[in-house]
């Protein structure tokens, strides 16, 4: 099993080597200069700004090669739902922001899921899985779809069982965890250590945190103090600005667009968690409608205002708005390069896909 580590300006590293297309790199002092960094910006000598409540998804991190290759093909696996359709890349689309741009996902039997499909994408960052956060980690989310009826609709034995009836997943699986015994654990792993790999750095805030001065206009920088100044900021920081917390909807204004959603309060049971939701991540967010967890509006300015309104108490103007839209669009990042997979064939015993 090899281990990698980089510290790179920018971490599309990881799916230049996975994918065979490694861009020119420079190694000096440690680093691995993959040439992305300041996308031909000019760099302010000292201005990182370390003490913003937002920070740059960070570049550094240790991956094993060939259980990323393993997770991505299994990301890209129809064959662990039982029509033998669906994957995860169906609701978490890759091509389009992480997510899939609907409302709500389309399942087996094309069942409508009850809640819109949050995105992939630096879903590391995220303190928990799911709006209600009812899985701890990736690896735990990972399992969830496989078996829910109105999503891949098979079970965990079944999927196991397509995997291990073919000859190239055994042996893949063998070299990665050192067993020819597939489980869904395994399974679950290598997914989750493939989705650890989706961040998306280098957006244009990122730069100009770093340094880069002209990375934002001066508009876009009024929308960030805006951002700041009207109170967004105190759930929408860190990495992924959000994800890192749990909150109501409808702090300032009872939410009244979706009362049947429960949220939170389906895992915990506590009236309090009645409409809790995890806070979700704003990066790429002009990519990923229709927005919050009920897809109440396609518009990222009505989003904006909505968010105004029920949770901060407040009532933006039409250039406020405007301007905070323009900040969101600033956190636009690098999007992963990926290569589809080659999936093996299946064999005389592998299950058939069952639409039923």
């Amino acid at each position: 099993m090899k281990i990698m580590k980089f510290t790179a300006i920018g971490c599309l590293l990881a799916f230049a080597v996975i994918n065979g297309a490694m861009p020119a790199f420079t190694i000096a002092g440690g680093l691995i200069d993959m040439g992305y960094g300041s996308r031909g910006g000019s760099m302010v000598s000292g201005l990182k700004r370390s003490e913003e409540p937002i920070q740059p998804i960070p570049i550094s991190f240790d991956y094993d090669r060939a259980k990323i290759e393993l997770g991505k093909k299994l990301f890209f696996e129809p064959r662990l739902s039982k029509s033998g359709w669906i994957s995860c890349n169906s609701c978490h689309n890759l091509s389009t922001g992480g997510a899939d741009n609907l409302p709500s996902s389309i399942g087996h039997k094309w069942l409508f899921g009850p809640i819109n499909s949050p995105t992939v994408l630096n879903a590391k960052f995220n303190l928990a899985q799911f709006w209600d956060g009812r899985a701890k980690d990736l690896k735990e989310q990972a399992k969830g779809p496989i078996a829910n009826p109105m999503e891949m609709a098979s079970n965990h034995e079944l999927a196991v069982g397509v995997l291990q009836s073919i000859t190239e997943y055994v042996q893949w699986f063998k070299e990665v965890y050192k067993d020819e015994k597939i489980t869904m654990d395994n399974v679950a792993d290598a997914i989750a250590a493939f989705e650890e790999t989706l961040t998306t750095p280098n957006a244009r805030f990122d730069l100009w945190l770093n340094g880069y001065e002209n990375k934002i206009s001066k508009f876009e920088k009024e929308g960030y103090d805006l951002f700041k100044a009207k109170g967004c900021i105190s759930c929408h920081n860190g990495f992924g600005v959000g994800g890192n917390s749990f909150q109501k909807f409808g702090i300032a204004k009872p939410y009244d667009k979706d009362t049947q959603t429960l949220g939170r309060y389906n895992v915990t049971k506590n009236e309090k968690d009645k409409y809790v939701f995890k806070v979700p991540l704003l990066r790429n967010i002009e990519l990923t409608a229709p927005y919050f967890h009920d897809a109440s509006t396609w518009s990222l300015g009505e989003a904006v205002n909505i968010m105004a309104e029920y949770q901060l108490g407040v009532t933006l103007t039409a250039d406020e708005t405007n301007k905070i839209v323009a900040f969101l669009q600033t956190l636009t990042g690098d999007q992963p390069s990926i290569i589809f997979p080659i999936l093996p064939p299946s064999t005389a015993n592998t299950q058939k896909p069952d639409r039923n």
